[in-house]
């Protein structure tokens, strides 16, 4: 049986920010390989055809998909002097820089089959490698703080440091190296890769170096011979838990309203609203400033109202101050366009929902951690690699999801191609913004009804910190079935907070 030889000592703050500093080279990928950065590189600056770029993104997020809660499972298991995860994170650290860079330099002799081959190869090789701290480091995150308020903490810091990780990256792609050499330059795209590699090499190897004098205080599996069926039994087992499952709806549901709203956010704010460029501007700012207040009260608001009660009042409220400035101005009762209100209001309200939205994302990461051990308790395995494998594949779904539903309401209302500001009809809009407000309204409200199905609370997490100490005290585990889990003698569980 693994034991624990040494209790843990608080976990103080140089740890947690060590910790929650490993979000920012999270940031630094995922801004990278977002639609807007990535789709525009492969096509424009590239060459590749929009249909195969497209083809070549989907392609890379489905082998994502399918080796995302496979390198969970590795690390749920893996066994080294350094750890169950931080071997990943080292790996990682190299893998990841190394691809960032190679993608952003695409030798300008390749053409046709040759560059389509290396641009899919280095994309998945970022998706992967992102990846590969992404899950050992996210799923460090219930060992750290088996305490149902500290792991709030935990999620804010990270959280915190991923906005500004992914903010400051498109930041100086577009402020510093774009404005110097131009939209289309290779000169820009190359220099901008070597700072990104250089940034997730030093983040990574801070986060993971910062970390490693925790490992001795974690969980340690035992050793045991594990056949392919009982693995497929486990990985069922683990995402089929209840919880998890509440938790995965409604991050489709919501994730699905936030691309949604992404999407059309810069056809309603020129359109609409006849902001300007120099005023969308301010809009990135204003939300790294909501990512450092979100993760200020989130874990107060959570340990006072309890993590569920929170996230749901908090989506609720989320949700009625995004839709109030349209629903206002569909009945006549805000500022004429053009009025000097209209931008003052909209970054209050953006500012507002996007604390609002941002404490309920820490809140939910919080959450997913307590499912940790619910399901140690069902199946007498840990499975944090796993559990958060499969969660952190919904935002890369959910932003596909609500593009097209963006698509659709786009194509209801007939909006105009290479449209200019100032051209597009009034009715239009007006059109798109009453078919926008039940559809975004109807996704969140399905979102937060989901989470009724969410069972864990501060109780029930205790009941099972409680119950997994027993079961370590009686060498009793269970054995994942085909029928409901229940407690066997098989392997030992023992962890930190136990």
């Amino acid at each position: 049986m693994a034991k624990v030889e040494v209790s843990a000592p608080p976990l103080g703050m140089p740890s947690i920010i060590n910790y929650g500093l490993g979000g920012a080279a999270t940031g630094v990928g995922y801004a990278a390989l977002s639609g807007t950065v990535l789709q525009y590189y492969l096509n424009q600056v590239v060459g590749l055809a929009p249909i195969v770029v497209g083809t070549t993104i989907l392609v890379s997020l489905v082998l994502d998909a399918v080796i995302d809660p496979l390198l969970g499972q590795w690390s749920d298991n893996f066994q080294s002097r350094l750890g169950r995860r931080h071997p990943f994170m080292y790996a990682a650290a190299v893998l990841a820089s190394l691809s960032f860079y190679g993608l952003w330099h695409a030798p300008a002799g390749l053409a046709g089959p040759a560059l389509l081959g290396f641009m899919l190869t280095l994309v998945v090789a970022v998706r992967i490698s992102v990846s590969l701290f992404d899950v050992p480091q996210n799923a460090l995150a219930p060992e750290l703080a088996p305490d149902y308020d500290k792991r709030t903490v935990l999620a804010s810091f990270r959280f915190c440091f991923f906005v500004f990780g992914s903010a400051g990256m498109l930041y100086a792609l577009n402020a510093v190296f774009l404005h110097k050499y131009g939209m289309l330059s290779r000169t820009a795209y190359a220099q901008f890769g070597l700072v990104g590699a250089v940034i997730i090499f030093t983040i990574m190897m801070i986060s993971a170096v910062g970390t490693q004098n925790r490992v001795r205080y974690l969980h340690r599996p035992p050793r045991r011979q594990v056949t392919l069926g009982q693995t497929l039994r486990e990985i069922v087992t683990t995402i089929g838990n209840p919880s998890l499952l509440a938790l995965l709806a409604s991050g489709v549901l919501g994730g699905a309203a936030a691309g949604m709203q992404t999407g059309l956010d810069f056809y309603f704010y020129p359109h609409l609203w006849g902001l300007v460029p120099s005023q969308l501007a301010l809009l990135l700012p204003a939300a790294s400033l909501a990512s450092v207040v979100a993760a200020l009260i989130a874990p107060a608001l959570s340990r006072r109202l309890g993590k569920k009660r929170t996230m749901i009042s908090l989506f609720a409220a989320s949700t009625v101050f995004s839709l109030a400035p349209m629903t206002l101005k569909l009945l006549g009762l805000m500022p004429p366009t053009g009025s000097p209100w209209i931008f003052i209001i909209l970054i209050s309200v953006a500012v507002v929902a996007s604390i609002l939205g941002i404490m309920g994302f820490i809140i939910i990461t919080s959450m997913v951690a307590d499912v940790v051990e619910d399901t140690a308790v069902r199946t007498g395995v840990r499975s944090e690699g796993l559990l958060f494998a499969t969660n952190g594949l919904v935002p890369k779904f959910t932003t596909g999801i609500g593009a097209f539903f963006a698509g659709v309401l786009l194509t209801a209302v007939r909006f105009p191609a290479h449209a200019v500001q100032g051209t597009v009809p009034a009715e239009t809009m007006r059109h798109l913004a009453t078919l926008y407000l039940p559809t975004y309204g109807s996704l969140v409200v399905a979102s937060i009804v989901v989470l009724a199905f969410y069972r864990i609370d501060r109780t029930t997490h205790q009941r099972n910190l409680d119950r997994l100490k027993e079961m370590e005290s009686l060498g009793m585990t269970s054995e994942p079935s085909d029928e409901a889990p229940r407690p066997t003698a098989s392997a030992a569980i023992s962890s930190q907070a136990v």
